[in-house]
């Protein structure tokens, strides 16, 4: 048994959305944006499959996400099918001069972890980091 938990968060960034998709979608790039992103490698058999790995301070998650829906300039939807509970989107909003970038993720926490921790401290701050993650992409993508 366990309890998901889901999170969404977003930033306009001065950008066009050709560029912004073109960063997302290649997503090998993301530890480059996002911290606790230690590697993400696409599998060369199946391009919709890639292997993940979180890691900070003392602890480390992989997991195998499968790209279950892909539009150019619209959404990167995933779903986890091995290892760390996940899935989500990313949407993309054009703007003409800017882009809104959209991040919402959900992950399954066991129901002994939930039971020993607060889940709402825990989700702050996990939003508090994928809000940061944004931040970074924003100053990422306006320097490049």
């Amino acid at each position: 048994m366990s309890n998901w938990l889901e999170h969404s968060v977003q930033i306009e960034v001065n950008a066009p959305i050709d560029l912004v998709w073109k960063l997302w979608s290649d997503l090998e790039k993301m530890p480059s944006w996002m911290k606790w992103i230690e590697s993400v490698a696409i599998l060369p058999e199946n391009q919709d499959l890639s292997r993940w790995k979180l890691a900070s301070g003392g602890f480390e998650f992989s997991w195998l996400s499968r790209i279950v829906n892909l539009e150019k300039n619209q959404i990167i939807q995933w779903e986890s099918v091995d290892g760390l509970p996940n899935r989500g989107a990313v949407r993309f909003y054009d703007r003409h001069e800017s882009s809104i970038v959209r991040l919402s993720i959900a992950y399954s926490i066991p129901g002994v972890l939930g039971q020993l921790m607060d889940n709402l401290f825990l989700g702050k701050i996990v939003e508090s980091t994928i809000q940061a993650d944004l931040e970074r992409f924003k100053v990422y993508i306006e320097n490049l």
